[in-house]
């Protein structure tokens, strides 16, 4: 049997769709930038090393490839709306069961602990995130650029909104403590969840017309294979100096060592991290006015992302010979690093950006979950080796080799991006 989705039914009011979808895709980005922030550094202040402040995120990384090789196929069995509740849902547990995290037990069962909470939570994210981006494709009006113009209202508000969970998790972190916060932000979710099942419209499509027997996890388009190969070196060049290396930098750097000075500090870098991930979504937001308007073809679209992603290559490359240079932490190093992470972001966005266009644009309407699905394992892919590679790379190499491996990551994204001028 064909796996084919109906897009022929949609909602009677696709924009009260889409919103509701965004609502729902917000309040789940919040409280994963808030989590994430909230693991991070209250497991660095009890003292957790690089390389074990990057095993507390591996599982979660791990279950998003896994959710991915099989969530678009959930989504077209049992629709977009059940998959994107499941995500909520999923969420709502794992922070209930951070709750209960023992400050007791030793090291290697709280990692084991979180390691297995963060699963449960990476499994949520990209349930939430394939239904919603697939929900787009079916969503948007066909002419005058719409689908490039709502898939990025929707993946730059969504990282505005994951930033601001950063600066919420670090403020929540310092001003109530890690079990509160937690509770709080499950509380929260479980709300909203409640209200997004009684406003969602009915008929979200994106359930298929019959059963389908699995029948593998690449797409059929070459397009979609290479990009999502791109996409994969792309974040693992983000997360590489994401995840931990610069985190922990800063945090150092602005730390004096006591309580009080622990507590400005997740404050200060919070805000950064936020300030960064916000900008970042405002960046996407507007790529379709950077990149040319709703007027340019597909093919101009992609060399665009080819050009995009060599401007990205040479950022972390000089950033990790400053950090070289200067053989140890200095003020007008931290000050360089502030302004050429933000320029990192910058660049990133637009390419993410307009990946996330492209993605929706190769994939076919009748096999469009699995598509994104299986470009969404790519990007979970790539966070996980990036996520493992921060630790390894600054417990080893310190900050520069930290730096110099996301410029590595960010070439090979290049190389695997310029194949899509040859596939058109």
């Amino acid at each position: 049997m064909s796996d084919t989705v109906s897009p022929s039914s949609p909602p009677p009011n696709p924009l009260r769709a889409y919103a509701a979808v965004t609502a729902a895709y917000w309040a789940f980005m919040l409280s994963d930038g808030a989590l994430r922030m909230l693991v991070l550094l209250h497991f660095n202040a009890l003292g957790f090393s690089p390389v074990q402040l990057a095993w507390l995120f591996l599982l979660y990384e791990i279950a998003g490839i896994v959710t991915n090789l099989g969530a678009g196929w959930l989504a077209a069995r049992f629709g977009l709306a059940a998959t994107l509740y499941g995500g909520l849902a999923l969420q709502i547990g794992a922070l209930v069961a951070l709750a209960q995290l023992d400050p007791a037990w030793s090291i290697a069962v709280s990692v084991i602990f979180v390691m297995a909470v963060q699963g449960v939570s990476g499994v949520a994210k990209d349930l939430a995130k394939m239904s919603s981006k697939s929900a787009v494709k079916l969503l948007a009006p066909k002419e005058d650029g719409g689908l490039f113009r709502w898939v990025a209202y929707l993946t730059g508000s969504k990282n505005a909104v994951k930033g601001a969970g950063f600066f919420l998790g670090a403020a929540l972190l310092g001003l109530a403590g890690f079990q509160v916060a937690v509770w709080a932000m499950a509380v929260v979710l479980a709300l909203i969840l409640a209200a997004v099942v009684v406003f969602l419209p009915a008929g979200l499509p994106g359930r298929m017309k019959a059963a389908s027997a699995w029948d593998g996890w690449r797409s059929k388009d070459a397009r979609v294979n290479r990009l999502s190969l791109a996409r994969m070196f792309l974040f693992g060049a983000r997360d590489v100096w994401f995840v931990v290396g610069i985190p922990v930098y800063f945090h150092a750097v602005l730390s004096d060592g006591t309580a009080e000075g622990r507590r400005e500090a997740f404050f200060l870098v919070g805000g950064f991290m936020a300030l960064w991930i916000i900008a970042y979504g405002a960046v996407q937001a507007i790529a379709p006015r950077l990149l040319g308007g709703k007027s340019q073809t597909e093919a101009e679209t992609t060399r665009k992302a080819i050009l995009w992603a060599g401007l990205l290559v040479p950022i972390p490359f000089v950033l990790a010979a400053l950090a070289w240079v200067s053989g140890g932490p200095a003020p007008w190093l931290t000050a360089t690093l502030v302004v050429g992470i933000l320029l990192f972001g910058f660049v990133f966005a637009v390419n993410s950006s307009v990946h996330s266009y492209l993605i929706l644009a190769f994939g076919a309407a009748e096999r469009i979950t699995r598509d994104v699905g299986f470009y969404y394992m790519a990007n979970a892919a790539g966070r996980l080796i990036g996520t493992l590679l921060s630790g390894l790379s600054y417990q080893f190499g310190g900050l520069s080799l930290c730096l110099a491996t996301a410029g590595l990551m960010a070439f090979a994204s290049w190389l695997a991006v310029r194949r899509l001028a040859t596939l058109g």
